[in-house]
């Protein structure tokens, strides 16, 4: 009997609960799901299922080979999937989440061209800054910022960023250029309020007492603050202050020149742009070519300052 076939019928009874009702959905007798699931048994020497007339158990065995039959049935469909009628054939709905600022400008745009290349697709862009359950909220994929905290999810580096200190050439022609981090105490700058959880400060690379150079923060002070960073980011564009923001936010207005990049050599080392999934096993194969056309996205060079609607 057809390996896979043995292994499809053990899923089937294990998730639906009985072999009646594996057989209702494959139009077949019960006996026959029965005497699979004997020769899978005995080829195997254990035992998966422990089978009553009033209830179906998997043993220790059968639980964790139900794991690895799962995910070679979903190796295989997609496998197939990526050669059928010449090209890769998905379904189904996919459920995203975002940072609501970079997911306005960098993910809504490419939902619906995701979309073109895969008709068969549904796609619920949620954006929130706020930390979003994925298993409990039913998402496939969110797309996080920034250094991730410790969890149980999965992540994948789909692209970079670095935070630069900009201003406009307006602003820099009034109050000058500063040359070093620690002229920031003579400009204004732009700055998180306290409740964005931005609490550390500004990171810049600086050398240390040992010769190196390492990471510091500097808490800058300023005379406008706003808990809201496209907020701060209008305020730098209207020539009120240096502010300190992601390469995702400027590097359209520095390649327009509405910006300037200030400190440059201080920069600190980029950090990065996540997918982060509940699990890698039995990742729907939409999920999986959401997450690599982002990356491909993400990798081009100047995509994020290609110009915006």
């Amino acid at each position: 009997m057809d390996k896979f076939k043995q292994f499809e019928t053990f899923v089937s009874v294990a998730t639906k609960g009985s072999l009646t009702a594996a057989a209702r959905a494959e139009g077949v007798a019960p006996a026959i799901i029965g005497r699979r699931l004997d020769t899978l048994e005995e080829r195997l020497g254990v035992k998966l299922l422990v089978r009553t007339t009033r209830r179906l158990t998997l043993t220790h065995e059968g639980t964790a080979f139900l794991e690895d039959c799962q995910r070679v049935l979903a190796d295989a469909a997609n496998a197939e999937a990526s050669v059928s009628a010449g090209g890769v054939k998905v379904s189904g709905h996919l459920r995203v989440t975002a940072p609501a600022g970079f997911g306005r400008r960098h993910v809504a745009p490419l939902v619906p061209l995701f979309g073109e290349i895969h008709p068969d697709v549904a796609v619920s862009l949620n954006l929130s800054d706020r930390l979003v359950d994925l298993t409990g909220e039913g998402y496939d994929c969110a797309v996080r910022v920034g250094d991730l905290p410790d969890s149980t999810l999965v992540s994948a580096r789909i692209g970079d960023n670095r935070r630069l200190c900009v201003a406009t050439p307006a602003y820099l022609q009034r109050h000058g250029t500063p040359r070093h981090p620690s002229e920031l105490a003579q400009h204004t700058c732009l700055t998180l309020s306290s409740e964005a959880s931005q609490t550390r400060g500004w990171a810049f690379q600086l050398p240390r007492d040992d010769g190196g150079t390492g990471v510091t923060h500097l808490r800058v002070a300023g005379r406008l603050d706003c808990s809201d960073g496209q907020v701060l980011h209008d305020w730098c564009l209207g020539g009120w202050g240096i502010a300190w923001r992601s390469t995702w936010e400027v590097e359209a207005g520095i390649a327009s020149g509405q910006l300037v990049a200030v400190l440059e050599d201080f920069a600190a080392p980029p950090n990065g742009i996540y997918a982060v999934f509940p699990q890698r096993k039995h990742m729907p194969l939409r999920v999986r070519l959401w997450i690599d056309y982002l990356k491909h996205h993400y990798g081009q060079p100047g995509f994020f300052s290609r110009d915006l609607p």
